[in-house]
């Protein structure tokens, strides 16, 4: 077995995919025991082969990183390579793939003299839809989708704010994505839409809003709260109750000190209990997140996030084990997030799957996910940004203000976690010896969960 292991430590060079595939079919043709059991394994090893084949430079890259921290024997990489294939993979907050914009048309724009707002708008835009538009694009949306064997993102649909004019822009996007591209990535209304892209074998998202939509008029709370219901009706399923600074319902993560949830925020959490729509306190302050999950009637969760326990100096964003106890006890979950800086520690894989070990050991393996908060970005992204005429200093936007924080990610940390090594994600949980129903929770099932019970009644 350390043949193997060596083997797969230099992965890279000697081609993933072809030792992966090799692997999976040899997996499945031995436990082969009749026609039935040859036609499901057929169909197994061409699902994991998808996981496995024609990985850009990008993506092998990545996988060289993560496998060469992991080092898993040819069994465990088999075993996670077909499970995640097989399960449900649901990302619990996150990004679909993003397009390069078209640097050459930004820096037109600038020239002719369009605002800061104009050219925020036109990056994002073509960050998000370019991967209908544009054949190279929409071909490597494709093959990162195809790599990640993600079912279906819990997608940032929206923005740090509760205008709900601004809020809509994303979900527009996302929505104008999935309806040009249905036939490969589809807008999920209701969790058994999951399930039918999975059994197509097409990918979905789930919207999440990112903020809960209020006119800022306070003629009373039942006006102010009306589009809650509206934006439900337009598909947002989760939203964010604070982003890092204070709002009218509660205290964000960047705010030292933590007021907790206002009045006006216990009849947001009861509005959003009564339309179907899931409170997410993953950028609240740790009262505010505490107070949140006690209010709620239904689930609570905070969708990307880290445990403070595991670092002596923990980042705002992460939450302590009071808090993440109260979300468990809501029926909610923690969702690991991908982001080296608030996993501190080594803040790569192996301290990604150190997280998840510490709310499943401790709170239970039906209360923890993986909400990635990463995106793929195509591979000349950066060949095209640097079109763009330099723009002009700005100041940093108030809502993301965080306190002074010496933590430097590496490039190492960046894509051993990269999102199209979720596959790797699912062996890395095969190699901390759960069960594969277990691993079925981690990926997907304990966010389908949450989904289903919070749009009952």
């Amino acid at each position: 077995m350390s043949v193997i292991r060596s083997g797969v430590s230099t992965i890279g060079r000697r081609s993933f995919l072809q030792l992966a595939g090799a692997l999976t079919c040899v997996g499945y043709t031995s436990r082969s025991q009749s026609g039935l059991a040859d036609e499901i394994a057929d169909r197994s090893t061409a699902a994991t082969q998808w996981l496995t084949e024609r990985l850009n430079p990008s993506i092998s890259s990545a996988r060289e990183t993560g496998l060469g921290l992991l080092k898993p024997s040819a069994i465990e990489l088999e075993r996670g390579l077909r499970l995640h294939a097989e399960s449900i993979v649901f990302d619990s907050y996150g990004f679909s793939p993003r397009a390069a914009i078209d640097g050459a048309a930004v820096a037109r724009e600038v020239e002719a003299g369009a605002s800061d707002m104009e050219i925020k708008d036109l990056r994002e835009e073509m960050s998000m839809t370019r991967c209908v538009t544009d054949a190279v694009q929409q071909q490597e949306y494709r093959d990162a989708w195809r790599a990640s064997g993600v079912t279906c993102v819990f997608q940032n649909a929206g923005e740090e704010c509760q205008d709900p004019l601004v809020l809509i822009k994303r979900l527009a996007r996302f929505t104008f994505v999935t309806d040009m591209m249905r036939g490969f990535v589809t807008k999920a209304s209701v969790p058994g839409d999951i399930e039918q892209a999975k059994a197509n074998r097409q990918h979905c998202l789930y919207m999440t809003g990112n903020g809960v939509p209020l006119t800022q008029q306070w003629v009373s709370v039942a006006d102010e709260l009306r589009y809650v219901r509206i934006f439900y009706q337009l598909g947002i399923r989760m939203m964010h109750l604070t982003y890092q600074r204070r709002n009218m319902i509660g205290d964000g993560s960047g705010e030292p000190s933590d007021g907790g949830l206002s009045d006006f925020g216990r009849e947001v959490i009861k509005e959003m209990n009564r339309v179907g729509v899931i409170p997410d306190c993953a950028h609240s302050g740790w009262k505010t997140s505490l107070e949140s999950a006690k209010a709620s009637s239904k689930p609570v969760v905070a969708s990307h996030t880290t445990c403070a326990a595991l670092n002596p100096n923990p980042h705002p964003r992460s939450k302590p084990d009071p808090v993440i106890r109260a979300i468990c006890d809501s029926g909610g979950l923690v969702g690991i997030c991908c982001i080296p800086q608030f996993l501190l520690g080594d803040g790569n894989l192996l301290m990604l799957l150190n997280h998840i070990d510490h709310v499943a050991k401790n709170f239970g393996v039906d209360h923890v996910a993986i909400g990635t908060d990463v995106a793929y970005s195509a591979q000349n992204s950066g060949e095209e940004q640097r079109k763009v005429p330099a723009m002009r200093k700005r100041r940093d936007d108030f809502r993301t203000l965080w306190p002074v924080d010496p933590f430097r990610s590496t490039a190492e940390m960046t894509s051993s976690l990269a999102w199209t090594n979720w596959p790797l994600f699912t062996v890395g949980l095969v190699q901390r010896g759960y069960n594969d129903d277990d691993i079925r929770k981690i990926i997907g099932g304990n966010v389908m969960r949450v989904a289903s019970e919070t749009m009952q009644g």
